[in-house]
């Protein structure tokens, strides 16, 4: 079943977590998942123990619990470990972006719920601006500025560190070893030449030829696939197309979509009430014929952790259904969460097969929906600096692995095409000048640019503009 994949992906987490003697170190530092899978994987140690617990039939989604049973006293020590503050830290990274700060309070909120409560709070590159004629500064040093100013009140309350703008990517150990410390600007070489990416405008006017389709948003964590996903929804309801917008992102904030287009719906799709809506619906289907003690052991069995993985599986296949009416436009987990979640294609088929009496048309067809480039088509979302395109690399070779064609790439929050005189900012948009070559000519033929916006890009008006921009 599905979640053998899970098992798999953190019981080496909870073995050097719950059992210190499988270690000769005296620190232990993970470099997480993105938010929403790394909750969800700080979670499972808890589920699995509650779920073996209280079960007692003796079976589980994965075959009989004797199996587990050498695996209980480490999943409870991982639980132990995870809410001493002797034994663990875990630190919040952020960036001073109001979407940002909102995503690492809900992740503290949600660590807090699992006995987490040791944590430590990273703002990571607060710029100050030094030349007062450039409002391309001025505007990045007050966005930050605003967006602390307003921070919420629960990660107010954390121990902090700030971490300055760098004028270069942090890329060697020797560069590490300097965070923090004030570096200098590199020479700048105003002659270097970088591509000429299109805008996102010409790219939606692709995507709107065929009047109808799946769009996805895929990439690292923090890159803008949503704001991407939004203003290519909104363009498009402009002219008139009906359009579904919706995300799978477990560590998704709100929508920044004001209501003013009839004909753009929005949702996202939310794990808790599809593990009820799905649960439900097991029930009413294949416990139907079931006497009591037959209903009870299915209703263990829907217990599992995994039910939910399912579940927003079976929803992510009847949002991309919705594509043969009009246009869908899903913006997607982050990298890891989305890989795992079309990897596990057929083991989720296998297991909702198991759990009810037919396998439904939209999880059926979902593989070839999504392998077929004249009804998805999938943008790989990413930044012009290292480690986000590097990443999306990996993600454009997992995809076509599966059989999927990335259809195209957008490089967002761009320095490249302003007109910038801080010199810290001149030296990184310099910089950018690799990492859009690399994409536009090595990784895709089809590569666009999202500038760096001077006010957030929220509500329907600044979507437009951005999705409009020259």
């Amino acid at each position: 079943g599905g979640c053998t994949l899970e098992i798999a992906a953190f019981d080496e987490f909870a073995r050097l977590l719950g059992d210190p003697q499988k270690t000769e170190f005296d620190h232990v530092v993970f470099d997480t998942a993105p938010t929403g899978h790394t909750l969800r994987l700080l979670s499972l140690p808890s589920a699995w123990t509650g779920f073996m617990d209280a079960n007692t039939t003796g079976t589980s989604c994965l075959g009989p619990l004797a199996g587990l049973q050498a695996q209980q006293l480490l999943y409870r020590d991982t639980v132990a470990a995870l809410a001493s503050p002797v034994t663990t830290t875990v630190v919040l990274v952020t960036r001073p972006e109001t979407a940002a700060l909102k995503e690492a309070e809900r992740c503290r909120q949600e660590l807090a719920a699992l006995g987490v409560s040791n944590q430590h709070l990273v703002v990571n590159g607060v710029f100050n601006a030094t030349v007062v004629d450039d409002p391309v500064a001025a505007a990045v040093e007050r966005r930050g500025r605003d967006a602390l100013s307003d921070l919420p009140v629960g990660l107010a309350e954390l121990p902090r560190t700030v971490v300055r703008l760098a004028p270069k990517s942090m890329l060697g150990v020797e560069a590490l070893r300097r965070i923090g410390q004030t570096e200098a600007v590199p020479e700048i070489n105003e002659a270097q030449v970088v591509p000429k990416l299109l805008p996102l405008g010409n790219l939606i006017d692709e995507l709107a030829g065929p009047g109808r389709g799946v769009i996805l948003t895929m990439g690292k964590g923090g890159v803008g696939k949503t704001t991407v996903a939004a203003a290519v929804a909104v363009e498009l309801a402009r002219r008139g197309h009906r359009v579904y917008l919706t995300t799978t992102d477990p560590a998704a904030h709100s929508w920044a979509v004001d209501g003013s287009l009839t004909n753009l719906s929005v949702s996202r799709i939310d794990p808790h009430v599809e593990t009820e809506r799905y649960t439900a619906e097991v029930m009413n289907d294949a416990g139907a014929g079931l006497d009591d003690q037959g209903r009870a052991l299915l209703m263990e069995d829907l217990r599992s952790p995994c039910t939910e993985e399912i579940a927003v599986f079976r929803a992510f296949a009847q949002a991309v259904e919705r594509g043969e009416d009009g246009f869908v436009v899903l913006d997607t987990a982050p990298t890891g969460h989305t890989v795992l979640l079309l990897d596990s294609a057929l083991a989720y088929h296998r297991e909702v097969s198991r759990q009810s009496n037919e396998m439904p048309e939209a999880v059926m067809q979902l593989l070839p929906r999504l392998r077929d480039r004249d009804h998805t088509r999938v943008l790989i979302v990413t930044l012009p600096e290292a480690t986000p395109v590097h990443e999306a690399a990996g993600l454009q070779q997992d995809l076509i692995r599966a059989g999927i064609r990335p259809y195209a790439w957008v490089v967002n929050q761009c320095l490249t095409p302003l007109v910038v005189r801080d010199p810290v900012l001149r030296s990184r948009r310099q910089q950018e000048g690799a990492y859009l070559r690399e994409v536009a000519e090595v990784l895709t033929d089809r590569a666009f640019m999202v500038p760096w916006q001077t006010a957030p890009p929220v509500g329907s008006e600044r979507l437009l503009a951005l999705a409009t921009a020259s």
